[in-house]
């Protein structure tokens, strides 16, 4: 007899509450934990899942037939324990994943940076097509009803799956891809791989993966990607540049895109998307119309609101030196005549370690910076104990810095700026819970 229960430990996590929303689509009783609340978690309460602060073991009988976990979860871990216990099928996420994509006509974006811009784009596509297909992407879509997640299953067109994947402990080697999409490889994941030569090995390694005949699509500008090059015979390779690709049935040049917003980056990310479906015959006129109604998603340069004192705040996740910068001079070239305060939450102790040299110089398109604490993940007190938020201003170099010392004494200091300037724009930037002042923001001002 199925049992239709699943039990997810640790879902706050962005990519792990879009796999919820999977199972609840398939009518599974979907029961999770995290360690602390969230809007994201209380917004899956709606979904008709069932939340639990903190752990739970005493709640995992034998009932359920699959337990699923973010890799950040230790094997010590009381939930974790309780399942094996009771001899439950238990999951990493990419598992989980894998066990549904890898069935499907499966897409996956995969690179270092702004990968769920491109995801975004490319499942948009498809959502304004006949096509069935599931959509998991780290961020929020309003077009997904705000969510992270989208499933349309009609028996119309073979079923296609999108997935914006991670390189992390190399866990996309779990997907048998059949367009694989990578545009940027720059280091990253210190904690895991031992360089860059390691964390190029990865993107090789998933190369083994796609499926024969299908589709590799990568950056010619990028100098990484290029090493990924003609490493498999029975694959077909799209190089893609800034104004053409060098692989199409029908046009010399790439059309027009007249995306709404203005950043060259995202723009690229566009052209990525009509290539993937020009490639697989998705109608033209509907693959530009789709691209070219796109605004914003979430904390993907999301402008939230403004202030009472008429100033923008502004949420992005940026948290590589590389993002960063890019970021902050996009919102400079198209804000000239405005004074930029960012608000900066670096992610892990390692990484602002490994990146130091980079963290230093690409703050220079904001007008004043604060850097509340180092969120940690992972990290050793080694690390700790070396670099902090103190420590890390120092070493910055601008001429307007501060250390926020932790978020609640942070939303003070932002609270001053607001109160003394109008018309200027606030960035939250960083990957976790810097994102929550929003709401104490809104609330305060």
């Amino acid at each position: 007899m199925q049992k239709d229960k699943v039990y997810i430990i640790w879902i706050w996590w962005i990519w792990i509450s879009a796999i919820a929303r999977y199972y609840i689509a398939q009518s599974y009783a979907v029961y999770w934990s995290d360690i602390c609340s969230s809007e994201l978690i209380q917004d899956l309460t709606k979904d008709w899942a069932n939340i639990i602060i903190w752990e739970a073991p005493e709640l995992i009988d034998e009932s359920f037939d699959l337990v699923i976990y973010t890799e950040a979860v230790p094997n010590t871990q009381s939930e974790i324990v309780r399942s094996k216990e009771l001899w439950i099928k238990i999951l990493s996420y990419p598992e989980a994943i894998a066990n549904i994509a890898n069935t499907k006509k499966l897409i996956t974006i995969a690179w270092t940076h702004w990968k769920s811009t491109t995801t975004s784009l490319t499942s948009l596509v498809l959502k304004n097509s006949e096509n069935d297909f599931t959509s998991i992407v780290w961020t929020l879509l309003k077009e997904f009803d705000n969510k992270n997640f989208y499933y349309r299953r009609n028996w119309v067109e073979d079923e296609y799956f999108i997935l914006e994947a991670c390189e992390y402990k190399r866990s996309f080697l779990k997907y048998n891809a059949t367009v694989w999409v990578i545009t940027n490889i720059e280091l990253d994941h210190l904690d895991y791989y031992k360089d860059l030569e390691d964390y190029i090995s990865a993107y090789k390694e998933y190369l083994n993966n796609i499926v024969p005949w299908w589709f590799a699509i990568l950056n010619l500008e990028d100098e990484n990607c290029k090493k990924l090059l003609w490493l498999r015979s029975d694959i077909n390779y799209i190089e893609v540049y800034e104004e053409y690709f060098s692989y199409n049935w029908q046009k010399n040049h790439f059309p027009i895109i007249d995306i709404k917003i203005p950043w060259k980056h995202i723009l690229f990310d566009a052209k990525i998307a009509y290539v993937i479906w020009f490639m697989i015959w998705i109608n033209e006129v509907n693959i530009l119309d789709s691209l070219e109604s796109y605004t914003w998603v979430w904390r993907r340069m999301e402008r939230i609101w403004q202030t009472v004192h008429n100033n923008i705040l502004i949420s992005d996740y940026g948290h590589h030196p590389t993002e960063i910068c890019l970021t902050l001079n996009a919102i400079k070239e198209s804000n000239m005549d405005k004074k930029i305060l960012t608000i900066f939450q670096p992610h892990q102790y390692s990484r602002t370690l490994e990146l130091l040299e980079d963290f230093k110089t690409c703050f220079s398109d904001t007008d004043e910076l604060i850097i509340p604490n180092i969120y940690e993940s992972r990290d050793s007190d080694e690390d700790k104990k070396k670099i902090n938020s103190e420590k890390l201003v120092k070493l910055i170099n601008h001429p307007n810095k501060k250390d926020g010392e932790w978020l609640e004494n942070t939303l003070k200091l932002i609270k001053n700026f607001d109160s003394k300037n109008t018309g200027a724009i606030i960035i939250l930037l960083g990957a976790w819970d810097v994102d929550n002042l929003r709401y104490k923001i809104k609330t305060v001002f």
